[in-house]
Parts: C-alpha cells; sequence; structure tokens
C-alpha cells in the first residue's frame, strides 16, 4: 500500500499553491465573489482531504491488523461541504456559490491529477 502520507504532502502542496493563486486573484481582480467562493471551497476541501487521508490511515491500520474498519468518513466530508454550502448561503454577497462548488472539488481534482502524473512518468 503505498505511503498516504507521501501523497497527502503532495497534494497539499499543490493545494496550498492553488489557494495563493486564489488570494492574489481576489486581491488584484475585481472578482472578489469568485474568488472567495474558490478559497472557500478549497479550505473546506483541503479538510476533506485531510479527514480522508486520517480515515483511510485508519482504515489501513485495521485491516493489517485483522481487525473489521470503520467507514471512510463519507458521511463527514459530506457534512463539511454541507457547512461551507451553508456559509456561502448565508452571505451570497461575498461568496459565489457556483466557485464554491468548484473549490469543493479541488482536492479531488488534484488527487487525480497527482496520480495519473506519479503513474504516467515517476514509474516509468
Amino acid at each position: 500500500m503505498p505511503d498516504f502520507r507521501v501523497m497527502y504532502n503532495r497534494q497539499r502542496k499543490w493545494i496550498f499553491y492553488l489557494l495563493s493563486i486564489y488570494v492574489l486573484g481576489w486581491g488584484f481582480t475585481s472578482y472578489q465573489t469568485i474568488f472567495l467562493g474558490l478559497i472557500l471551497g478549497t479550505c473546506f476541501s483541503y479538510l476533506n482531504l485531510w479527514i480522508l487521508v486520517r480515515k483511510t490511515e485508519s482504515f489501513d491500520k485495521k485491516v493489517t491488523e485483522g481487525k473489521k474498519p470503520k467507514s471512510l468518513g463519507s458521511l463527514s466530508r459530506m457534512a463539511v461541504a454541507g457547512i461551507a454550502a451553508l456559509i456561502a448561503l448565508r452571505y451570497p454577497e461575498h461568496f459565489n456559490m457556483i466557485s464554491l462548488v468548484i473549490g469543493l472539488m479541488t482536492s479531488y481534482i488534484v488527487i487525480m491529477i497527482d496520480y495519473f502524473y506519479h503513474a504516467l512518468h515517476v514509474h516509468k
């Protein structure tokens, strides 16, 4: 099984790079609501990635010990996304809902890009 912490650290770095680009976009363009939605969604997406990695490590540990593992925390990740949506709905003058949804998908997009990059380029 691959080391989840190594993958997580790589993916965390890319998410922070994207967040810095979003902050620059918020500060230097007139699209503040779009970039705030991306920032909020990506922050909550990062939280979901952290939860996923933590639950996956716990799952892996339980399987190697021969115990029955618990779930991978789908309900908690959905609840985090729901909280982000509630914040955006409460303050629509600050957050764009479409960019929030795109931001919430950021960690999954980063995971896929990271996987394909390392599957195609690193393991040749």
